[in-house]
């Protein structure tokens, strides 16, 4: 029997789908359409993946399967077909500070390669991709980047606070309260209401923390809907902006907009300059670096130190300050800051954004924030004049380091260091009482290679807090840190101990100097010493020679690269 030709419905707007609907060849196709509900009029339509990172696991995602559903609702009404399939997420909260940590960086790399898979073997003609916790989000875009098919992100949303004794708390609260009680300064009863009470339902984190930035900063790369970023995860405007994002896709379809018209240097630009404005967490430059590398644009490390040298902090939000998310909700979002943002330069106003138009006109009808409030400070009175994200180099950090510098820890510490090769043993010295004023908490072989999988040490700057130590003392590390870190604290050292970097010479004792200023990191032991100690070092043994940590170790860059698993690729 002679082939039939595939239907001149097969048009530019469905140049992925119409290859497994149309023509007599693509029967079984359709047979297997049909079972989850496909009618004869959806074959011509544009499919649409709704990616949903729904989950049970934490409470970041545990509300998302609705969320699915509503943006499903909007590609449909539309006159799309959508079809939800589901990603997976971990609970950063739940295994910080447990040997199950190093399965979260990993994450987002198994997030990213299950949407791009899902997406590419079915021929979806766009995307929805909605996230929660942490690595969900720039696991998302990683895959909207390489797909490069007209897409939308769609933020989960923020929790709202919970409330002891007439203040709001969070996941950092009880954190912190671990400390608090290990001091002495607080009970079992307390820190049994913080816990019960921190957590009041479906969101994401309430600070600043990695969720809220990488949000806010997708929304500034222009990938989501404007305010995305900033609504309650259980609330009308949430759902109404997943039914929003799924008409916003038909949109780009049908005009052939796509990421890599979205995802430009000049959008990164705008990423940075939000996340360094909200004070936002270190975990941003992991991430955008990542995302950046997908979308096959140049960015580096120092891009980050050009930018937060012209953009000041403004937000007061947790961790360092004192508002949560919610309460920049109240005031307007993140909308009326980046309107204000354009309008001094600091921002891009020309990028193309996911709604067609340019940011510029995005906020063109944006209101500025109400004139009582705190909680974003206007430009003329900063919380800081540059940005808080600070890169150091030095002898310890030959090809980079991380500061989260918001200069209420000061801007220089120096210490003797009391060296750890793991968080777990750092953690107990902090909690015993070992840790004393001046030192500095070493804790090394955290790396994406050594650990691998470059665990948060939320627990340990925690606990650091919680004893009242904040001031007191340092820690760096060649690890990272949770959004919901605070205090003088460098991250993603690099050369990692692992690959035999400077940290893995360190010796308790040995002085260590920190400079915001001068943007250094250093061991204060002569050249020579450094080169003797690091021609007797020895690596290690790998902690996982088989399964995902194993592979993850094998193929991961350094930190100062972004940490991605795909950089073979060429840029």
């Amino acid at each position: 029997m002679k082939k039939t030709k595939k239907d001149s419905s097969c048009s530019l707007h469905r140049c992925q789908s119409c290859q497994i609907t149309e023509g007599v060849e693509r029967a079984p196709s359709r047979a297997m359409l049909h079972a989850v509900g496909f009618t004869d009029a959806d074959f011509k339509k544009n499919q649409i993946g709704v990616a949903s990172t729904w989950s049970m696991v934490t409470p970041c995602n545990m509300h998302i399967d609705k969320l699915a559903r509503e943006a499903a609702k909007g590609v449909d009404g539309a006159g799309g077909k959508a079809v939800i399939f589901n990603t997976i997420t971990i609970s950063d909260g739940i295994s910080m500070g447990t040997e199950g940590m190093k399965y979260s960086l990993v994450s987002r790399e198994v997030i990213a390669d299950s949407i791009e898979t899902v997406a590419g073997c079915e021929a979806f003609d766009g995307l929805v991709a909605i996230g929660g916790c942490d690595k969900n989000m720039p696991g998302c875009l990683i895959a909207l980047a390489r797909l490069n098919r007209p897409s939308v992100f769609v933020y989960g949303g923020t929790i709202l606070p919970g409330v002891h004794r007439g203040r709001h708390v969070d996941i950092v609260s009880v954190f912190e309260a671990v400390g608090a009680h290990a001091r002495g300064d607080m009970d079992d009863r307390e820190l049994k209401e913080i816990e019960e009470r921190a957590i009041p339902g479906a969101g994401s984190c309430g600070g600043m923390y990695t969720a809220n930035t990488m949000a806010s900063a997708i929304e500034a790369l222009g990938m989501s809907l404007p305010n995305s970023s900033a609504q309650a995860a259980i609330s009308k405007a949430k759902r109404d902006d997943c039914r929003n994002a799924g008409q916003a896709v038909l949109n780009l379809i049908k005009r052939g907009i796509r990421p890599s018209d979205i995802m430009t240097r000049e959008a990164f630009e705008n990423a940075i300059a939000l996340v360094m404005a909200l004070g936002g967490s270190t975990n941003a430059v992991l991430h955008l670096l990542g995302m950046a590398r997908a979308a096959n644009v140049k960015l580096t490390i120092d891009d980050f130190t050009r930018i937060g040298r012209r953009t000041p902090v403004l937000a007061d939000l947790k961790p360092s300050g004192k508002y949560v998310m919610a309460e920049l909700v109240k005031i307007g979002g993140t909308v009326p800051l980046m309107k204000m943002m354009v309008e001094e330069g600091l921002m891009h106003g020309d990028c193309l954004t996911v709604t067609g138009k340019t940011m510029k006109q995005n906020l063109k009808d944006a209101k500025p924030y109400p004139k009582n409030q705190d909680v974003i400070r206007p430009l003329s009175n900063p919380i800081k004049k540059d940005g808080h994200l600070v890169v150091l180099y030095g002898n310890l950090a030959p090809t980079s380091a991380m500061a989260k510098i918001t200069g209420k820890e000061g801007l220089r510490f120096t210490g003797k260091a009391k060296v750890f090769h793991s968080e777990e043993t750092a953690l107990a010295a902090i909690l015993d009482g070992t840790i004393k004023k001046g030192d500095v908490i070493v804790i090394r072989y955290e790396g994406p290679r050594g650990g691998p999988g470059m665990r948060e040490m939320l627990a340990p700057t925690s606990a650091v807090m919680g004893k009242g130590l904040g001031k007191d003392v340092a820690l760096i590390t060649d690890g990272r840190f949770s959004g919901g870190s605070h205090g003088f604290v460098v991250g993603h050292i690099t050369p990692e101990a692992y690959e035999g970097g400077p940290l893995a010479i360190v010796k308790n004792g040995d002085t260590i100097t920190i400079d915001a200023e001068k943007r250094e990191l250093n061991l204060e032991v002569s050249s020579a010493e450094i080169k003797k100690r690091l021609k007797a070092w020895k690596r290690p043994a790998p902690r996982y020679t088989t399964g995902v940590l194993a592979k993850y170790a094998a193929h991961v860059t350094p930190a100062c690269t972004g940490a991605v698993t795909d950089h073979n690729l060429p840029l």
